[in-house]
């Protein structure tokens, strides 16, 4: 319990919150409440905390929890070993971070066999206490006192037989000791912190071999400075073999240090804890604080990345639907064909075909036919055409059919089709369909309902990451989760015709709860109202009241069952229609009834005005969908690969993959061009999600185009300078004529080069 009201008064205090907020949210975790719902139903608890602070309240206890489980393991390894005093336990409680913890508990930590250790079994321990005791002394004389601590014996491991060995014993036996000392950890730790530099080099002979890091063959710069992505990139460049790099301080700095904590004088004892402290530096502390700031830097580097990966994702689960459109889609090809299917407004496969309009004029004459006639027979509304191989050029063909107006022609982002076609998902959905057809159904609900279609998918699968396959995956895979399950309630989900797999990730559910919910919708029949989910088996009271609120019955008995009004809040609606004399409907239809409701006269302890402000919206606006209305979107014409671009061409494009170095987009070539983070925007920009979202639609210029390696360089700038990436650019967002230098005086990678730019774009090849 004491615990507990520390880690809450830590928690408030570093998040800027209030205790009792913080408190809220913490009993509300524990009693098994998600993140979506405390921030939707419980705004009274909390004082109306959003998803982004209950989350960080989440992880911030479940961090200072992993603390106090490794203080109780130390604690309880002291106990064991009698080696625990009062002094000591004070000290363990007082820490805050596992690194302290692990700093005092150093000079207690079993040993395996060291120098020091072998030192101390010779009897030298007495000897280094007499160096560190006597450095003011004058007259003490280490070359006198070690002659006491010889020792001629035919057992090796116990021999001292000279001085110089005696006084490199207890030279051990200090280092050791300094390497233990909790101040100088502390003082070496702030060291690597400031003043770490990061460096890496070629491995010998593989300079050919590596070619796609040579940026970093020999690269200098702060560490706390380097972004996510180099940090990344080096790290892949030493893992695949290529590169090797270090992270150390000034040396001099490191030895001035030590010396300043542990030498006291100017004489000949003094001189010996000189070589010692030295010693401790270069052979034990340097390469301990070097294994830490690297565990730091890739934890940094994991959390940017991380974050520039969910918030990709959020963009694009959040991405406009067209909504429930009968839809025409097509998985485009040359040899193979394009692959066809039509969907009715619900997504359901009715017919799939094969057509060759790129393979001789009597295939061309066919397949106009066929879809011509498709489009009558099925009441086609909409053609979604994906965007990899062939899709410009069947866009193009699909344009010049002169098809009924009212059917709109869409580009779809297919990144991870084939991935969801190959799945256990998809077979489950069409045993008996190959994955061509497969894939074509996806890109086809993909623009249907992006959000009901894309969670199908493994989030890493989507293609808007950076580096997700080197950072944490189990920090990774909570983000993601986290991300998903924030977009699918926030939309909220039809109950009554969801899939297991959107189903999963509303609020309370889980996998098996999902197949539950659709085995018994398809046994009885859909649901009539909200309460009968409790008669779904194994989702219980519990389970309802997280879920219910998230989901949605068009159409039901309760007008409410449509809304995100919660069921445990109807009572007070039902008060407000008969305070009004009308009915539910009634006050869902009529503004002016609402505009009538003194919000004052139904605040309870439970419930106060920020909840009743919700309910009053959602009756305005029952079920409203937060995402954007759907737009249609064009490439432009005649621009169908990279031959086709040259510099200074403005065109239209979406936004495919934010970066923190940029972002990538797809301006109907086959191709995605890389906006650099300098060429987002006029003014300086440090971080590019302040400027742009995936998905976003955007205007752009071509300022290089790099044929052999298939790379497109693109501006936002108003004015941009053409051929202004063959230079350098640097990390501050600035573009230079000549070559930016750095520590060892190697460029700054360039726009075209570096692992950090072909890494990303390996990721966004058209298949």
């Amino acid at each position: 319990m004491a615990e507990n009201l520390i880690h809450v008064a830590r928690i408030a205090h570093e998040l800027k919150l209030q205790p009792n907020q913080v408190r809220a949210v913490r009993a509300l975790i524990v009693d098994g409440a998600t993140v979506p719902f405390i921030a939707r139903y419980r705004k009274e608890a909390t004082g109306s905390l959003d998803e982004v602070q209950i989350a960080n309240i989440r992880d911030r206890f479940e961090q200072l929890e992993e603390v106090d489980q490794r203080r109780d393991a130390i604690v309880k390894s002291l106990e064991e070993r009698n080696l625990l005093t009062d002094e000591l336990r004070k000290k363990l409680d007082a820490a805050e971070t596992l690194t302290v913890l692990e700093d005092i508990y150093l000079p207690f930590r079993p040993k395996k066999r060291t120098r020091a250790t072998i030192a101390k079994e010779r009897g030298l321990e007495p000897l280094a206490d007499f160096l560190l005791q006597n450095q003011a002394v004058a007259g003490a004389d280490p070359q006198t006192e070690a002659q006491r601590f010889l020792v001629e014996t035919k057992e090796e491991e116990k021999a001292v037989r000279t001085v110089e060995d005696a006084l490199a014993g207890a030279r051990d036996i200090l280092a050791e000791r300094m390497n233990d000392d909790e101040n100088a950890r502390t003082k070496m730790r702030e060291l690597f912190q400031a003043k770490g530099a990061l460096s890496s080099k070629v491995m010998t002979g593989k300079e050919e071999e590596g070619a796609k890091f040579k940026d970093y063959f020999d690269w200098s710069e702060p560490a706390a400075k380097a972004p996510s992505h180099r940090i990344l990139a080096i790290r892949r460049g030493e893992s695949e073999g290529f590169l090797y790099f270090r992270i150390q301080p000034p040396e001099e700095e490191g030895l001035s240090i030590m010396e300043s904590l542990f030498v006291r004088a100017k004489s000949a004892c003094a001189e010996q804890v000189k070589l010692a402290a030295h010693d401790s530096y270069k052979r034990l502390l340097k390469i301990s604080m070097e294994t830490e700031a690297r565990i730091a830097l890739k934890k940094r580097a994991d959390e940017e990345a991380i974050k520039v990966f969910s918030d990709n994702i959020r963009e694009l689960l959040m991405a406009a639907p067209l909504g429930r459109k009968k839809v025409l889609a097509i998985d485009p090809g040359f040899r193979t064909g394009c692959k066809i299917v039509c969907l009715d407004a619900q997504g359901k496969l009715l017919h799939h075909d094969v057509v060759y309009p790129e393979q001789g004029s009597r295939n061309a004459s066919e397949a106009a036919t066929k879809i011509r006639a498709y489009c009558e027979h099925f009441g086609i509304e909409a053609i979604a055409i994906g965007n990899g191989t062939a899709g410009r050029e069947t866009e193009m063909f699909i344009r010049g059919l002169e098809l009924p107006k009212t059917i709109t022609v869409v580009m779809v982002n297919e990144s991870g089709a084939s991935i969801y076609s190959a799945s256990e998902v998809a077979r489950q959905e069409f045993p008996d369909q190959d994955v061509t057809v497969r894939g074509a159904v996806s890109i086809g609900r993909r623009l249907m309902d992006p959000l009901a279609e894309l969670v199908k998918i493994d989030p890493k699968s989507i293609g808007v990451g950076q580096y997700q396959h080197d950072v944490d995956q189990r920090a990774l895979k909570r983000s993601l989760d986290d991300a998903v399950m924030s977009c699918v309630n926030s939309v909220g989900v039809e109950l009554n015709t969801a899939s297991p797999q959107i189903l999963a990730y509303v609020s309370g559910l889980n996998t098996q709860l999902a197949e539950n919910i659709v085995a018994y919708r398809n046994a009885n029949g859909p649901f009539a109202d909200r309460q009968e989910l409790l008669k779904v088996p194994r989702l219980g009271p519990k389970t309802f009241q997280q879920a219910a609120g998230f989901l949605r019955i068009r159409e039901g008995i309760q007008p409410l069952d449509g809304s995100a009004v919660h069921p445990e809040s109807y009572s007070i609606v039902d008060r407000m229609a008969t305070d009004r004399g009308c009915t539910v409907r009634d006050l869902m239809r009529d503004d002016a009834l609402r505009k009538g409701i003194k919000l004052d006269r139904y605040i309870t302890d439970a419930i106060g005005l920020p909840t009743l402000t919700d309910i009053i919206n959602e009756l305005a606006k029952p079920g409203r969908d937060p995402r954007d209305q759907f737009e249609i979107f064009s490439f432009t014409e005649g621009i169908n690969k990279l031959e086709d671009l040259k510099p200074g061409l403005k065109l239209p494009g979406i936004v495919t993959n934010v970066t923190a170095f940029g972002a990538f987009v797809d301006i109907g070539v086959h191709q995605d061009g890389l906006v650099h983070i300098s060429q987002l925007s006029d003014s300086f920009v440090k971080n590019p999600a302040d400027v742009v979202k995936v998905h976003q639609k955007v205007q752009v210029t071509v300022l290089e185009v790099d044929l052999p390696r298939k790379r497109i360089a693109l501006s936002m700038k108003s004015r941009p300078e053409l051929g202004s990436t063959s230079s350098r650019s640097n990390d501050r967002g600035q573009t230079n004529k000549g070559q930016s230098s750095n520590r060892t005086g190697s460029a700054k990678p360039s726009q075209f080069g570096g692992d950090w730019f072909s890494q990303a774009l390996d990721k966004n090849k058209r298949s």
